[in-house]
C-alpha cells in the first residue's frame, strides 16, 4: 500500500515563479531576500497551524451537530482544510498538505453528509493533529506512510 502514496512537493523557490530580466522582472537579490523571509517564517508555521486546527475542530463540531444535508457546515471545514493544504508543504509538513488535500476531495464528492462521512472528516482532522503533535516533517517515514494508507482506506470505503 505504501507504494501508492503520493507526496506532493510544491516548489519552494520564488525564482521558479518570476521572470529574470526585462520589464516587470524581479532582480535576484530581491528574490533571495524574499526566500529568506519565507524561511524565517517556518517557525511561525506551527503556531499558525495550531490556530487552523482549533478552527477546523470548531467547524467539525458544527458539522457533527447539524442536521443533514450538512453541506454548509462541510464547506466551512473545506475552507480551513484548503488553507492548511496550501501551507503545509511550504514549511516541510508534506503530510499536512496530503491529508488536507484528501479531506478537501472527500468534501467535494459529497452533497449530503451522513454520520459516516462526518466520522471520516474527523479521522482526517485527527490525522492532521497527529502529524503536528509528533512533528512529522516530510513524508513522515513509516508512520507517515501508515497514516496516509489509513486515510486513503477511509476514503475508499466511502466511495464504495
Amino acid at each position: 500500500m505504501a507504494d501508492d502514496m503520493e507526496i506532493i512537493n510544491p516548489p519552494n523557490t520564488l525564482k521558479d515563479k518570476v521572470r529574470e530580466g526585462g520589464p516587470g522582472a524581479v532582480d535576484l537579490a530581491t528574490l533571495e531576500r524574499a526566500e529568506n523571509v519565507i524561511a524565517g517564517m517556518a517557525d511561525s508555521y506551527l503556531e499558525w497551524v495550531q490556530e487552523d486546527l482549533v478552527r477546523i475542530d470548531a467547524a467539525y463540531k458544527a458539522l457533527a451537530a447539524a442536521a443533514a444535508p450538512r453541506k454548509e457546515q462541510a464547506d466551512q471545514v473545506f475552507q480551513i482544510a484548503h488553507d492548511i493544504k496550501g501551507q503545509g508543504g511550504s514549511f516541510g509538513y508534506d503530510l499536512m498538505t496530503l491529508i488536507a488535500n484528501e479531506l478537501c476531495r472527500l468534501i467535494e464528492r459529497q452533497d449530503n453528509f451522513s454520520d459516516a462521512e462526518v466520522q471520516a472528516v474527523k479521522v482526517h482532522i485527527d490525522a492532521m493533529k497527529l502529524v503536528i503533535q509528533n512533528r512529522m516533517k516530510g513524508d513522515g517515514g513509516a508512520n507517515g506512510h501508515a497514516l496516509v494508507d489509513g486515510i486513503r482506506q477511509v476514503g475508499d470505503k466511502l466511495s464504495k
